[in-house]
């Protein structure tokens, strides 16, 4: 009952917590929960985009914690391979909705995209942030699962790409591969515009200031 308490009131570490939960004590186990449950949304929303959705996967994530946490050997951070679980619960969701999926480990010659477009419709320097935000995450939604998956964890979650290669158990060269295409993507898609007049030269070098890189991208 003592135990339980702490655990309650956060006086036991996580890594406690953690050795608690693999042995079935289930304080110890909401303990981990509340401590990742926020972020581990957060990876869900920023993926599928939807909060409903989100909050289905967040759950049906800690279902699998729940059944896989006595697996968990420390041969890497807790973190990272809780984020891999969860990685692979949402990238089952998506590619279960028939999305236009990306394996992680095609080659980088089967994964080549005709470089971007360089057509531009008249311009409109007086968009918001707000407004530039929402494109972005609209932009971001439409990469593939692959893509999408490798630019939220690595651009916007800050995780190196070798964690990153980790997390979607890919080779760092597929990350980084990976990566690049997601951003040459998300600039193509970002910069366009309905109409195909190109926008006078100020006019082009201003949206380079907005737009010109992508990394890294906070939302």
């Amino acid at each position: 009952m003592a135990r339980a308490k702490r655990i309650e009131t956060g006086e036991v570490s996580e890594a406690e917590a953690l050795r608690l939960a693999q042995q079935g004590d289930p304080a110890a186990f909401e303990r981990i929960y509340e401590l990742h449950k926020r972020r581990v949304y957060s990876l869900c929303l920023r993926m599928v985009g939807n909060t409903a959705e989100a909050e289905d996967l967040t759950q049906e994530a800690f279902l699998q914690l729940f059944r896989k946490i006595a697996t968990f050997r420390g041969e890497s951070a807790f973190s990272t391979w809780l984020y891999r679980l969860v990685a692979n619960v949402v990238l089952m969701h998506l590619r279960k909705k028939r999305l236009n999926a990306v394996s992680l480990d095609e080659t980088e010659s089967n994964l080549e995209d005709p470089a971007p477009k360089r057509e531009f419709g008249a311009d409109d320097l007086r968009l918001t942030a707000t407004t530039e935000r929402l494109r972005l995450e609209r932009a971001i939604r439409r990469l593939p699962p692959g893509y999408r998956a490798v630019f939220i964890l690595h651009d916007i979650e800050g995780y190196e790409h070798a964690e990153v290669a980790q997390i979607l158990d890919c080779t760092s060269g597929n990350c980084k591969s990976q990566l690049h295409k997601a951003r040459l993507r998300l600039r193509q898609w970002v910069n366009a515009r309905p109409q195909t007049q190109p926008p006078a030269r100020s006019a082009r070098a201003a949206r380079a200031k907005v737009f010109g890189d992508l990394e890294p991208v906070m939302l």
